[in-house]
């Protein structure tokens, strides 16, 4: 069994995540408040107790999942469980940097809380959207993106065979969706996202980021991190500041990403923390390439101990 541990981004946050882990398993807490003494605030209160709308906001949407996906690294950790190789989505790429000792905790907690409020407040002005276009071939979803006249729309995150995600201004989203529809797409889903991420016009997010990240140290990693610039691992001369700032505006390549670890002879796929999405994306690039993978999702106790019978074997 050659495990790889992939970590969910934004859309996937609701209110209590996580919560039943915290309440049930001492190395959760002990991650959260180390986490909570690095920023000085309480991620617990910011996941439990606030409303979903306060939650989507991306500057608590994106500490509250890092959060939840640290903690249950470290149970597996204490539980002798060990990733060959990681990879996120989005944000998810910072749990992976963590994960494979890259970042340590503090840092990346500190540098996700920055991140996500720079890609909240510097996002320009305006009504913006993400979507999800499903069942249509990448190279069609550009030209959907393409035809839209009614302002800017960019596909932004490859994320399987069949589903891309577009990003932009809503009028424009919206009109995107409508002819993705028109051209066959199975559905259109609008995601519960609050800017135009993965685009050039958080441009200024990205400067800011840059400066903020090279406060921060980063380590050579102990296993392969797969990026998301280019779906390739990070090689030990990678210019992390450089990849990381330009990160927020550039597309996701998370299909080649699965690609990789495929390549790298990873057979056994965790997805750790809310939601199932990446696993659906790992079962749709398995199905095409043919090949078989165990595919798991760790998001409460019930999954998390499935997960510990399992992956202990």
């Amino acid at each position: 069994m050659k495990i790889g541990y992939i970590f969910p981004g934004q859309g996937t946050q609701v209110v209590g995540m996580g919560k039943d882990i915290y309440d049930n398993y001492e190395e959760a807490k002990s991650v959260y408040k180390e986490i909570d003494r690095a920023l000085n605030e309480s991620i617990e209160e910011l996941t439990y107790n606030i409303d979903q709308e306060d939650l989507n906001q991306t500057k608590n949407t994106q500490i509250a999942i890092y959060s939840m996906s640290m903690s249950i690294v470290e149970i597996l950790n204490k539980n002798g469980i060990k990733p060959q190789a990681a990879a996120g989505l989005s944000l998810g790429e910072y749990s992976a940097l963590t994960c494979a000792n890259s970042l340590s905790l503090e840092d990346g907690a500190k540098i996700v809380r920055v991140r996500g409020k720079l890609m909240q407040d510097l996002a320009p002005k305006g009504n913006w959207s993400m979507a999800a276009i499903i069942g249509l071939e990448d190279s069609k979803v550009e030209e959907v993106c393409e035809k839209v006249s009614n302002g800017f729309v960019k596909a932004v995150n490859y994320n399987c065979p069949g589903q891309v995600v577009v990003s932009g201004e809503k009028e424009a989203v919206l009109q995107a969706m409508e002819y993705a529809k028109e051209l066959g797409a199975k559905r259109a889903i609008e995601l519960k996202t609050s800017g135009p991420f993965h685009t050039e016009k958080l441009k200024e997010a990205s400067d800011e980021l840059r400066k903020e990240l090279e406060k921060i140290k980063f380590d050579n990693s102990k296993i392969p991190v797969i990026k998301n610039l280019d779906g390739t691992p990070y090689k030990h001369s990678d210019d992390m500041v450089e990849i990381l700032s330009n990160h927020v505006i550039n597309p996701v390549r998370f299909r080649k990403s699965i690609e990789t670890m495929l390549s790298l002879g990873i057979d056994t796929f965790v997805e750790i923390g809310p939601g199932k999405t990446l696993s659906g994306f790992v079962k749709k690039v398995c199905k095409e390439k043919e090949v078989e993978a165990n595919v798991f999702n760790i998001e409460n106790v019930e999954s998390l101990q499935n997960a510990l019978e399992t992956l202990k074997i």
